[in-house]
């Protein structure tokens, strides 16, 4: 049987930490699966930044379809066991039929059904599809009991008997262990086998869906769980059940397995060509600018030459010469400039977008992102490479002084950002999924889910030249006021203090 198009779909109520990685190895599979895929995905979610990544997934892949579910249950699970209760096991089961008729609508090849706790090897639905067969799981072994062995998803008999046994026939316990390691044993080497219980993890084929497979509770069978139901129902219609055991995938069955689930993608990544010669990462500088000719953009731009390979430019709608100092003093690096008829400053949350959207699009291996009044002290020339040539973090840290005047900073209860560490340096990784703090103003520079990256803090410092000149104070605080009259997006008493004639300044020293 030919298979072009296949829906690839999954009900998700899950914690953002898990679904990041669950939706990072999809990504992964859409890059080594030849078939046409689309996807559909019911929101069951309770934490709005596990819909957040749902959203981020839809506009990085095409043909995303998310539903809300409007149905939210608390779903309990800890390090011991997952806790489901009857009424959560057939709104599932209800989900999963819902999938099925999407794809009897859609008119699709093939149905993949898949949890969103489970990591996939990039080629397991490619290969999938190569068995020609209408139901097939891939394995995944779990330690359902903490400290238990790891057993597979897939039976033999009943609800989960994983020894063979005929009808009537008496099995004595010693015979029977035989039997169940016997099975463990066959399904740790790699092949395709049938079995009489599957799930969480399926290929289903358009002639299975045709012939009537789903998930809906059979009246006069006590078996619990949509899965087992699924099973009966389709042995009763004629469908053997099989497992592969080529790409086995990754259960994240509890939050302590999320270590190794990172792990198992490194593992499965797909092998890129190695190059002869490993050239040092490029460091691409992001930054809007709106009017920054007689500013601090030229002392800026001449302190970052020594270590950024690239730069992406957003020029908001500036009615100086800031574009063409941009590319005076850029001339010899690879310079993406973007003008912007008019100025999207309002909007912030757009116009970062926008830099991101940019940015990305050179294909970038780190991202500066600095704003055109910050420059690294003068140690960033020799410790930024020491920075980048490492594997061990995606994201860097520093501490941002607000100077006052040319040699001094302010510090007191408004102004203490030195204090604290803000994300300015990012290696760049194709497949997480990023997401934003969407406000029109103080959104950020880079999305806010950054920390989940390996991170580390740096002891290069950022001066923000933007505050040093009394000019430049007052007319940041009539914008201010303009655009956050009733400071809903900051303080109104730091919007004051823009103005104390007396500040505590501190000097800086290199």
């Amino acid at each position: 049987m030919s298979i072009d198009r296949i829906l690839v779909a999954s009900p998700i109520h899950q914690k953002p930490e898990i679904l990041q990685l669950f939706l990072q190895s999809l990504g992964r599979v859409i890059d080594e699966t030849p078939q046409e895929l689309s996807f559909y995905f019911i929101d069951d979610n309770t934490d709005p930044q596990s819909t957040k990544l749902l959203k981020a997934f839809a506009e990085k892949w095409p043909n995303v379809r998310i539903d809300p579910s409007n149905k939210q249950d608390n779903y309990t699970k800890t390090e011991d066991t997952h806790f489901w209760s009857d009424h959560l096991v057939w709104k599932v089961a209800a989900f999963k039929n819902e999938m099925i008729d999407a794809a009897l609508i859609q008119n699709v090849d093939g149905l993949f059904l898949v949890d969103s706790d489970l990591l996939l090897h990039p080629d397991t639905l490619r290969h999938l599809a190569e068995q020609e067969k209408d139901i097939l799981s891939e394995v995944f072994w779990t330690q359902w009991q903490a400290g238990a062995m790891a057993q597979p998803q897939v039976w033999l008999k009943d609800e989960y008997t994983q020894w063979d046994q005929q009808r009537g026939e008496s099995v004595p316990d010693a015979e029977s262990m035989k039997r169940f390691g016997n099975f463990l044993e066959t399904l740790k080497q790699p092949g395709v086998y049938e079995v009489g219980g599957l799930g969480a993890c399926t290929f289903l084929s358009k002639h299975a869906l045709e012939r009537g497979v789903h998930f809906g509770e059979i009246y006069n069978l006590s078996f619990w769980g949509e899965d087992r139901h699924f099973c009966v129902r389709a042995a009763a219609l004629g469908f053997p059940l099989y497992v592969d055991t080529h790409y086995p995938a990754f259960h994240i069955y509890r939050d302590s397995d999320i270590a190794e689930a990172k792990q198992f993608l490194g593992r499965t990544s797909p092998e890129e060509p190695r190059l002869e010669v490993m050239a040092h990462p490029r460091v691409t500088l992001s930054m809007i600018v709106r009017n920054e000719e007689q500013r601090f953009l030229k002392q800026v731009l001449h302190s970052h030459l020594p270590y950024i390979t690239d730069a992406v430019i957003i020029d908001d709608g500036s009615t100086d010469q800031t574009a063409q100092l941009c590319q005076e003093i850029l001339k010899d690096i690879p310079l993406t400039l973007i003008r912007n008829d008019t100025s999207q400053f309002a909007d912030e949350i757009s116009l970062r977008k926008q830099q991101w959207k940019e940015t990305l699009l050179t294909k970038p291996d780190w991202i500066l992102n600095l704003d055109a009044d910050e420059m690294f002290e003068k140690a960033a020339a020799t410790k930024i490479k020491h920075l980048i040539d490492q594997e061990a973090y995606d994201l860097y840290s520093f501490q941002l002084y607000d100077f006052w005047n040319e040699t001094h900073y302010r510090e007191d209860a408004h102004w203490n950002a030195h204090h604290l560490y803000r994300p300015f340096l990012l290696r760049y990784q194709p497949e997480f999924l990023y997401t934003w703090h969407e406000t029109a103003q103080h959104c950020g520079r880079f999305p806010n889910n950054l920390w989940s990256l390996p991170n580390s803090l740096s002891t290069l410092r950022v001066k923000h030249l933007g505050w040093s000149r009394e000019e430049d104070r007052l007319s940041k605080y009539e914008r201010y006021k303009a655009l956050d009259k009733d400071a809903h997006y900051g303080d109104s008493a730091q919007y004051e203090s823009i103005l104390d004639e007396n500040p505590t300044l501190i000097a800086f020293e290199e």
